[in-house]
């Protein structure tokens, strides 16, 4: 008898009307049939030959088809006799034994690292993320990544205004005097204002839009991450807050600098302290299976999660808000992408943070 195995780095996520299948080990997804879903589930218990008696001549050749592409893609093998084939699964928990391992500061003073950098180093946080919505000069970035010299931060990645200051040379400067920049983000400048040449330690991107931190959160294909840690962590837990701290220009401690909710000021309250609070961890475990029409999406453990705009429709019995990201397009019972900002039932949401006084570029990217 033959037998299919499915590689224990595959991973199927099942959706209203589609399939996604990721794989692990090459870091790729792609879209198939939920048709195609039903047999690997047979194949997983039954013989070739046993599944393709299951079918008409007519099914038999697309049954046949299927397994032929499963095979091509190299997400599985065929084994023959007794030999047991079905391998142990692969781990789907996720392990970061760190409290905290991402912060993000909306900041425009740069004093306010200083009262937090000590928090920083005791929980060991790896990743710093600083909106600042004025321009950073280039002693001002070397001034942040000089502040986490002996510090247990791995990277940082700072969105800033562009300014005349900056060309080949500004960056050639940055790589010699920084250690953790990871990423550059510069917005508000010409478009093409010079081609980056030279291959630079981090990363830089150059956009002409304006954005805010009211930018964030939109979901894009684009920002898909087939990542095997992105994919158990968005399995397990929430894919945008778990182990994050946010900051906002009046220096709340939030989850999120744009969500609601706050835990102390960093002016009277540590960062230790505000993760102690009950109620700051409500959202670490909220993953896509517990929100609304996201619990349908075949793209669910790919996608990051926005809590701090949503289409403020489902409330749980805690309070907490299990609504569909504002800025997702996709249908998952369409399998359509439309304009999230045109969607007449997302208006009211819309009006409403629109009222908070929070308003956002639609055409933005992620940040």
């Amino acid at each position: 008898m033959r037998y299919f195995n499915l590689f224990s780095d595959i991973v199927i996520t099942k959706g209203f009307g589609r399939i996604l299948i990721s794989d692990l080990q090459r870091n790729i997804s792609e879209l198939q049939s939920i048709e195609l879903h039903g047999i690997i589930e047979e194949l997983k218990t039954d013989a070739i030959d046993v599944v393709l008696e299951l079918y008409d001549d007519e099914s038999k050749a697309i049954v046949q088809q299927y397994l032929d592409f499963l095979l091509e893609r190299e997400y599985g093998f065929i084994t023959f006799g007794d030999w047991d084939h079905n391998f142990p699964a692969i781990d789907l928990n996720f392990h970061d034994h760190n409290r905290v391992s991402d912060i993000f500061i909306e900041l425009d003073d740069l004093t306010v690292l200083d009262k937090i950098s000590f928090s920083i180093a005791n929980l060991a946080i790896k990743h710093l993320v600083i909106y600042c919505s004025s321009a950073l000069s280039l002693d001002d970035i070397c001034g942040i990544d000089a502040r986490f010299k002996n510090s247990t931060l791995e990277s940082i990645e700072i969105f800033s205004s562009f300014h005349a200051d900056i060309d080949e040379a500004f960056f050639r400067e940055l790589d010699l005097r920084t250690e953790r920049i990871h990423q550059l983000v510069f917005y508000n400048c010409r478009k093409n204002p010079f081609e980056v040449k030279d291959h630079y330690r981090f990363t830089i991107n150059l956009s002409d839009q304006d954005l805010k931190i009211s930018s964030c959160g939109k979901v894009d294909l684009n920002y898909f991450n087939t990542n095997i840690s992105k994919v158990l962590e968005a399995v397990n837990h929430n894919s945008c807050l778990h182990k994050k701290i946010g900051i906002d220009n009046g220096g709340n401690i939030k989850n999120c600098p744009l969500m609601p909710s706050t835990f102390g000021n960093i002016d009277d309250v540590s960062l230790e302290d505000a993760l102690n609070h009950n109620e700051f961890k409500s959202y670490w475990n909220i993953t896509k299976n517990d929100i609304e029409v996201c619990k349908d999406c075949e793209f669910r453990n790919v996608c990051t999660d926005c809590r701090a705009f949503t289409e403020q429709t489902h409330i749980n019995d805690r309070g907490l808000d299990l609504s569909k990201p504002l800025k997702c397009g996709y249908n998952p019972y369409t399998n359509k992408w439309e304009e999230w900002s045109t969607n007449p039932l997302k208006q009211k949401a819309i009006a409403t943070y629109g009222s908070q006084g929070i308003f956002f570029n639609t055409q933005v990217e992620k940040i």
